[in-house]
C-alpha cells in the first residue's frame, strides 16, 4: 500500500506501509511481529520530504526525513513509533509490488512564446501532441502549465500576460481532448526567470509556459 500526500509549496511526502496490519494484512506473513511499519521513500527530484507517524492513541509522534528512515510500531503498543534506516535493495526485493504502485516521475515540458504576447512559436506548437500523448498514457495523469514573461514590460501586466499565455496551452490541450478539469493554469509574471537578466530585457527563453505532466 501506498500512502501519498498531494505536493504542497516546499515540502513533499511519499511513503510505503510495508507492513501494515491493518492496511497491509496479505502481507504480513512477510513481518515476524504484527506491525505497521512506515518507510519514506526518497523524491525523483532529490527535493526535501517527510511524514509524521504517530502512535496507537495518538500522543507519541516521530518525523521521518530521511530516505528510507522507518517507523515501527508494534500492534496495540501505545509507545513512541521505533526509528531506524530501511536498506533499499532489501526494501524493493522484499515488496516489488509496492514499488509497482509508485507513480511514475513527472514529466516536464517548456514552449516558447513570441514576443508580446500569447501566440506559441512554431517549435513549440509542433510540441504539443507529444505532451498529450504523455498526458493520455498516463493513466488519472493532471497537468499543470504555469507560465512566465521576460522583463519587458511592468509587472502588473506581465502578471497577466503569464497566466494568459497559460490559460492559452491549457485551452489547446482541451480542445485536442485533455479533460478540463484535470489542467491547472496559473501565471508567475517576470518572478521566475529561467535566464536572470535586467528591466526591460527581450530574452526568449524567459517567455514560456512549464508544462507538468504528473
Amino acid at each position: 500500500m501506498k500512502k501519498t500526500k498531494a505536493p504542497t509549496s516546499a515540502t513533499k511526502m511519499r511513503a510505503l506501509n510495508v507492513c501494515g496490519m491493518v492496511a497491509l494484512g496479505a502481507l504480513l506473513g512477510a513481518c515476524s511481529t504484527p506491525a505497521t511499519r512506515v518507510v519514506l521513500l526518497p523524491q525523483e527530484d532529490g527535493s526535501p520530504s517527510a511524514v509524521v507517524v504517530r502512535s496507537a492513541g495518538g500522543n507519541e509522534v516521530v518525523t521521518l526525513s530521511q530516505p528510507y528512515q522507518r517507523a515501527t510500531l508494534p500492534e496495540g503498543s501505545t509507545a513512541a513509533p521505533v526509528l531506524d534506516q530501511a536498506e533499499p535493495a532489501q526494501l524493493r526485493q522484499a515488496h516489488p509490488a509496492l514499488f509497482e504502485l509508485l507513480p511514475p516521475a513527472a514529466q516536464l515540458y517548456t514552449l516558447y512564446f513570441v514576443t508580446g504576447g500569447a501566440t506559441l512559436t512554431q517549435e513549440s506548437q509542433q510540441q504539443l501532441p507529444e505532451v498529450l500523448d504523455s498526458a493520455t498514457a498516463r493513466p488519472g495523469a493532471d497537468i499543470v502549465v504555469t507560465g512566465h514573461t521576460d522583463t519587458q514590460g511592468s509587472g502588473p501586466n506581465n502578471d497577466s500576460l503569464s497566466l494568459r499565455r497559460a490559460q492559452e496551452v491549457r485551452q489547446m490541450l482541451v480542445q485536442r481532448g485533455f479533460p478540463v478539469q484535470r489542467i491547472e493554469a496559473a501565471g508567475r509574471g517576470e518572478r521566475d526567470l529561467i535566464v536572470p537578466t535586467a528591466d526591460e530585457v527581450n530574452e526568449p527563453r524567459n517567455r514560456r509556459v512549464t508544462v507538468e505532466v504528473r
